[in-house]
């Protein structure tokens, strides 16, 4: 067993906490501050380090002038065969948590307690040498996460045949690509047997065939490993995780089921509507027909919606293009409605106008979508008016597909005949 357990500054250090057979991963209460000001960071250290030294309290507890919590108060315990994702916008704290949880960093306030052998892959590069080659960076980064000369020996050509770098094995790694380096790390990590393996969206600069082999081997280590797992990515975190945590300004908002929790992670981009009307077009009212929950619109996926939109035009627009974009939470563009290519003729004369638009069954993915409204001229080159975020629109189902919209279509299938 290896137990992982941060030094208390104001007691001296701590026991090993009990841990359940089947908890690999126990978080408990824990905080870490940092300072904004590098000046005034090395003088806390040192201030604390001379308390400490004479067996004074640094009272770690309380944030001084400057500081302030990149992790406050996180909870939690992951089982072996669990996946965890953490997920939240940049600056939320996850990356501190996951180099806490592999003791890059003491935590300033809690405990942690991990059952088992840690393997990371949190930086690109982290524990390399860039002047050895990676055939010399394989023993090296093994031993750190614990593997002996003998181990590596046995498992050398597995790791060499998963990392897939071919000729460069024998260059030194400061030659390598990015892609190259997290193809090495991930190898090594994933063949050291871990008990609990992080993941800190590393994965990202990987090309499509070795992600695919990455997940593959996710799932299979799984069951008998607690995977922790930092990413941006929803679809992959809704197909990989068995729970997800979700962090903003270093607290946990929601802990729980991966849809529950992208809805989560999308309130936290709720911002107020933007309308620009350089042409004289102004939207007096719309109504969407659409129940509504927590102040989102709300429908089911596969549901069709109509919306009807009430303008007034100081000007003659003899023909107009309405654009309708619906654009998912994280800020990824997924479909529109586009009068041009629906072959709408569209006019806008001077006066008041009401549009009455039925848009077909939106086969859009579970989560919380952004409506932007675009009126251009017929060259759709001038705009006559821009909304952003005309209103949100929570979807609700069980479609978690790779992509946010989801295409239905038949297959009809031919048996071929027996030879």
């Amino acid at each position: 067993m290896y137990c992982r357990i941060p030094f208390d500054r104001n007691k001296g250090g701590g026991a090993c906490l009990t841990v359940n057979d089947n908890t690999a991963v126990k978080i408990e209460n824990v905080s870490k501050k940092y300072c904004k000001s590098l000046k005034k960071s090395m003088f806390y250290g040192m201030k604390d380090i001379a308390m400490n030294a004479f067996g004074l309290s640094s009272r770690s507890e309380r944030l001084r002038k400057g500081e302030f919590w990149a992790v406050n108060n996180i909870s939690l315990e992951i089982a072996k065969g669990e996946t965890l994702g953490i997920i939240g916008p940049n600056g939320a704290g996850k990356t501190t948590l996951l180099k806490m949880l592999n003791g890059i960093f003491w935590p300033d306030k809690g405990r942690i307690t991990i059952k088992g052998k840690v393997g990371a892959l949190i930086e690109v590069g982290a524990g390399f040498h860039p002047l050895l080659t990676g055939r010399e960076n394989i023993y090296i980064n093994a031993a750190i996460l614990g593997m002996t000369k003998k181990e590596v020996d046995r498992q050398f050509d597995s790791i060499v045949g998963f990392a897939d770098i071919g000729d460069f094995l024998d260059a030194p790694v400061k030659h390598y690509s990015s892609g190259m380096f997290v193809r090495l790390g991930f190898a090594i990590a994933v063949h050291c047997d871990p008990d609990v393996l992080l993941i800190d969206e590393i994965l990202a600069v990987g090309d499509l065939g070795f992600r695919v082999k990455c997940y593959n081997k996710i799932v299979e280590i799984a069951k008998n490993c607690a995977i922790i797992m930092v990413t941006h990515d929803m679809s992959t975190m809704a197909r990989i995780s068995s729970r997800t945590l979700v962090m903003n300004n270093g607290t946990a908002l929601f802990s729980g089921v991966p849809d529950i929790a992208i809805q989560h992670y999308s309130s936290i981009f709720q911002k107020e509507k933007t309308v620009v009307s350089p042409g004289g077009i102004s939207l007096i009212e719309f109504t969407v027909d659409a129940k509504t929950e927590n102040g989102h619109f709300a429908i089911t996926s596969g549901a069709p919606m109509n919306i009807s939109l009430k303008f007034f035009s100081e000007y003659n627009n003899d023909y107009i293009t309405l654009i309708l974009a619906f654009v998912h939470s994280s800020g990824e563009f997924v479909a529109e409605y586009n009068s041009w290519l629906n072959k709408e003729e569209l006019k806008l004369p001077k006066g008041n106008h009401t549009l009455h638009l039925a848009l077909e069954p939106l086969h859009l993915n579970t989560g919380i979508y952004h409506l932007s409204l675009v009126i251009t001229t017929k060259n759709r080159m001038g705009h006559l008016l821009v909304i952003d975020r005309l209103l949100s629109l929570f979807v609700n189902g069980e479609r978690f597909g790779n992509a946010p919209y989801q295409i239905n279509g038949v297959v009809n299938h031919i048996p071929q005949e027996e030879y």
